[in-house]
């Protein structure tokens, strides 16, 4: 499951959405505050969100598992610099259809110092 969490990563720290499209189900949706603007809605606002902002190199995730029962998983996603100065908490819930982990929701909190606390 952490392996399927770090696409979302990799697709963040490149600024390419193309890994993040493999995780997510098209139907997926997303909800957070980003600047204070409440994003709801389609996963294609991520992924939109993802392919304008490039890649950082002092970038740093973290992916925590926090549960997996069967075929549903929380996975906890700290981010520090996305954008060059952007610090995130997101939260994936995913179900492991067909065998592989894909992701139904994400949801993020902007904050800073993410990684650290």
């Amino acid at each position: 499951m952490e392996e399927a969490a770090m696409k979302f990563v990799k697709s963040v720290a490149e600024g390419d959405s193309k890994y993040a499209k493999e995780l997510f189900l098209d139907e997926a949706v997303l909800f957070g505050r980003l600047n204070g603007v409440l994003e709801h809605g389609s996963i294609q606002q991520f992924y939109h969100n993802v392919d304008t902002t490039h890649g950082n190199p002092k970038f740093k995730a973290r992916v925590d598992v926090l549960m997996v029962e069967e075929n549903l998983a929380v996975a906890r996603v700290l981010e520090e610099g996305w954008g060059g100065s952007i610090d995130f908490t997101d939260v994936l819930i995913l179900l492991k259809l067909d065998g592989q982990w894909k992701c139904v929701a994400k949801a993020y909190n902007q904050n800073s110092n993410t990684i650290q606390k």
